[in-house]
């Protein structure tokens, strides 16, 4: 089991994760720009830039696994210009402290697709935000085959969960619909698609953390519940808050309009093919070598309904 394991970003995903290591003991240093109000004990800060190597490098020093769970913010042009050099940062440093390195990945990187998402689907070049992801999976990929560093990792659906900012059903949806505002959709919300549970992505993560060797070098998919429509998970929240399901779905021509002035509407656009048709994600792999009891919705979003009560 690793000892000292260093979880660069602090957002959703490595609250979570950060949270789960914080119960096993052994050092827990929290990576990024800004301390966090608070963190669990004996989790510790380190301030770290991820475009500096030399910072990425200082941070991750005698650790035994790095666990990478940084988001950017949704810009094509900002993913273009900074992921590549923060995962060669954090590979580097991974490298020099002899450390496993974890990746905490998203689906992007198939591009457009008509079957459920498999581990072994060829990396895209469609777009500019799935051909960072592709690109990006290409540098992990080379240093762990070069025995450079042992690499892998854990890709996931769109989250969900208590707190989850970037979160569609979370923040447009449930937290809405508790303030007693209609959810606000940016895509048909009719179509079958696998949502993510964060503590159980998290909980992908650290299983990984502590696989075998033979698990490296290659990519799992989280596990998910079963697949539902967003629609059904709205009706759900609306069913546990005891109020009308009220959802208002932003029209395709409003989009370009609203595009002008808000930069994430604007960036959804290449991602179509996430919300235009059915959207699986297969998760086999992992839940045939290691567990199969993800979250069940009716758990999960009672859950985040709380946190926003």
């Amino acid at each position: 089991m690793a000892e000292s394991i260093v979880v660069l970003g602090y957002g959703a995903v490595g609250r979570a994760v950060t949270a789960q290591l914080a119960t096993r003991g052994g050092s827990v240093i929290v990576g990024q720009r800004s301390e966090p109000a608070a963190l669990p004990k004996p989790a510790t800060f380190k301030s770290v830039d991820l475009n500096v190597r030399e910072s990425v490098v200082s941070a991750c020093a005698g650790a035994d696994a790095v666990i990478c769970c940084a988001g950017l913010p949704y810009r094509s042009d900002l993913w273009e210009r900074v992921w590549p050099a923060a995962m060669r940062n954090m590979l580097d440093a991974s490298a020099a402290a002899h450390a496993r390195f974890v990746f905490a990945d998203n689906l992007y990187m198939y591009g457009p697709q008509t079957d459920p998402l498999v581990e072994t689907m060829p990396l895209t070049n469609f777009g500019r935000k799935p051909k960072v992801r592709a690109d990006i999976t290409r540098l992990w990929q080379e240093d762990h085959a070069r025995g450079r560093v042992e690499a892998v990792a854990v890709r996931a659906s769109d989250f969900y969960g208590p707190k989850v900012e970037t979160s569609v059903l979370s923040e447009f949806g449930i937290a809405r619909l508790v303030a007693g505002n209609p959810a606000l959709i940016p895509y048909c919300p009719d179509y079958p698609h696998d949502f993510t549970y964060v503590p159980d992505f998290a909980s992908a993560l650290v299983t990984l953390l502590d696989a075998p060797s033979d698990c490296y070098g290659q990519a799992w998919h989280a596990p998910n519940a079963p697949t539902r429509t967003l629609r059904d998970h709205l009706a759900m929240a609306a069913g546990i808050i005891a109020s009308p399901l009220r959802v208002r779905i932003l029209p395709q021509w409003l989009k370009p309009i609203i595009g002008m002035f808000e930069p994430n509407i604007r960036e959804l656009h290449e991602m179509q093919f996430q919300t235009d048709r059915p959207y699986r994600v297969d998760s086999s792999k992992f839940t045939r070598r290691f567990w199969n009891d993800s979250t069940e919705f009716e758990v999960g979003i009672a859950a985040t309904v709380a946190s926003y009560r």
